[in-house]
């Protein structure tokens, strides 16, 4: 009981000279393993929302007579909502606690969820989404600052890789967990799903977190700079996402895409000027820091956007019901939840640098396999590739982490775990549009030749629209009154004509994680050791 109240009180007012240490916790509230169990559970529930989604995106299509772009949206707003609000997030918890910022964050993720079970219109899940992604912003950063004000410099490796390995293994359980719950219960419970374990979160999260604040924390807002920085990367975003159906030469196109880089120079410029800004610059002179969050980008793009056309292709390719597709992604998911934790042992013996630069060149390798597949691919073949991309993706999760925040000070732990995370976000929004844009391309470039070379009766205009957003989520636009002979031979030029943009949207994404390989060169070790465990404790 004494241990107890020695936690919770403020401890005497120190030297300012004076680092602060962990104070050593007996008792539940603070205790460092306590702490980690207890936001894993909210970090779970986030980063698996990321991924869950993508298998029960075909029945959510068809229940809610959605199109190929609402259901973009659907991961699109999740992700873009996480990536504007991040680094904001991130300031939130360092200016009035992380403990607080975490515990409304799960409150509101949960709420979300379930408004969106009970929505019955694309329009309204698309709106909760948003909402889903701007409170997991709040918990996301919150759970890394807590992390690192309450584990000593000597175990903080290990609890962040323990953290990566988490949100490696949701991102990938995702399809496997969304395809039982979309085939034996519905679309809905998939987000339902939610509510006992953000209640669950809320819980062990009042009885355990104890709030850490470093001495010198912001105390003031950077508004300017928050509008600047948002409307920045929603500029970006809204401009790719948009592209293919205004044209990449459009001059919509190029108005946001100015608009973003407008944005993001005006945003630069004032980090500079103000006091306390939302961003310290400062941070980015840091090269292993500034690599580690380009990899971040690159690899989501590669893997979220790479992932939102395998589970299609597995479902209406193959055939395969939502929770076969999530069996036959097992491979990925086993992988990354085995080779997180080990990953975290050789990057702890021999640094980020090599399992880092490793781990890109297995998920460039596992792309490019993946652009070899075919309508008639055995589940053998893809099991291999698929392995190899989760055995790929497990130390880029761990060690990225590691390196962003292990090389940003204590009192800015928020914003540098708003900005991994963002950088995720931001990579997987990006992804899921440029390979969306370029399966899009190829789609509506291949499918009228294809359909004319197999003999079928050319599409009318009023036709072609429909036929090509079916043919994009690997659907043949067959209608019930057709002979089964035309109908199969429409299935096949469908079928055909979507692997064809699957595999040029893998060979993308080979390519970007191939200059990641590049990209993690640049990265070394942070050093936490001066600031790990430090800060006031309210």
């Amino acid at each position: 009981m004494t241990s107890q109240t020695t936690v919770d009180k403020a401890p005497p007012s120190p030297d300012p000279a004076e680092p602060l240490g962990p104070t050593p916790s007996k008792g539940r509230r603070g205790h460092p393993w306590l702490t980690l169990f207890s936001v894993a559970i909210g970090v779970m529930m986030v980063a698996l929302d990321g991924t869950i989604v993508a298998i029960a995106n075909p029945a959510i299509k068809t229940d809610l007579g959605a199109s190929f772009a609402d259901v973009q949206w659907i991961t699109n707003g999740y992700f873009l909502a996480l990536a504007v609000a991040l680094i904001t997030a991130g300031k939130l918890g360092d200016r009035f606690g992380h403990r607080q910022t975490f515990l409304i964050g799960v409150t509101g993720f949960a709420a979300a969820s379930g408004a969106i079970g009970l929505s019955h219109s694309i329009s309204l899940v698309i709106t909760f989404r948003v909402l889903q992604g701007l409170f997991g912003a709040l918990l996301m950063p919150a759970a890394l600052g807590l992390l690192r004000a309450t584990f000593p410099a000597e175990k903080l490796n290990m609890a962040i890789g323990i953290w990566g390995m988490v949100i490696g293994a949701s991102t990938a359980g995702g399809p496997i967990l969304g395809g039982v719950l979309v085939e034996h219960v519905s679309w809905q419970s998939v987000f339902f799903i939610n509510v006992p374990v953000g209640v669950l979160a809320l819980v062990l999260g009042a009885l355990i977190l104890l709030d850490h604040r470093a001495r010198n924390a912001p105390r003031s807002f950077d508004v300017l700079g928050i509008l600047l920085l948002s409307v920045a990367m929603f500029a970006l975003v809204w401009a790719i996402i948009k592209a293919p159906e205004w044209g990449w030469g459009a001059g919509m196109t190029w108005l946001f895409i100015v608009a973003a880089v407008v944005c993001f120079g005006g945003f630069a410029y004032w980090e500079t000027k103000v006091r306390e800004p939302l961003v310290p610059l400062a941070l980015f002179r840091s090269v292993p820091l500034s690599a580690g969050v380009v990899l971040m980008v690159l690899m989501a793009v590669a893997f979220l956007g790479g992932l939102f056309f395998v589970t299609f292709y597995l479902q209406n390719v193959h055939g395969m019901s939502p929770i076969d597709a999530g069996l036959h992604l097992l491979p990925l998911t086993g992988m990354m939840i085995v080779g997180s934790p080990l990953a975290g042992l050789l990057i702890t013996k021999v640094g980020p640098r090599i399992p880092l630069a490793g781990g890109m060149v297995f998920t460039a390798a596992a792309m490019f396999g993946m652009s070899t597949l075919e309508t008639d691919t055995s589940s053998l073949t893809m099991s291999v590739w698929f392995a190899m991309l989760g055995f790929g993706l497990a130390p880029v999760m761990v060690g990225a982490t590691e390196v962003i925040v292990g090389n940003a000070p204590m009192e800015l732990s928020g914003v540098a775990g708003g900005i991994q995370q963002s950088a995720m976000q931001i990579g997987g929004s990006l992804g899921t549009a440029v390979l969306g844009a370029v399966m899009a391309s190829k789609v509506s470039s291949d499918l009228p030749g294809n359909w004319t070379a197999a003999g079928l009766p050319p599409l009318t205009a009023a036709q072609s629209g429909p036929a090509t957003e079916a043919v994009q989520v690997g659907v043949a636009p067959v209608s019930p009154d057709l002979p089964p002979a035309v109908a199969q031979q429409i299935t096949t030029v469908a079928h055909d004509t979507f692997m064809s943009g699957m595999s040029l949207a893998s060979l993308v994404a080979a390519g970007v994680a191939a200059v990641a390989v590049l990209v993690a060169l640049l990265t070394k070790r942070g050093d936490n050791a001066d600031a790990a465990g430090g800060g006031v404790h309210i």
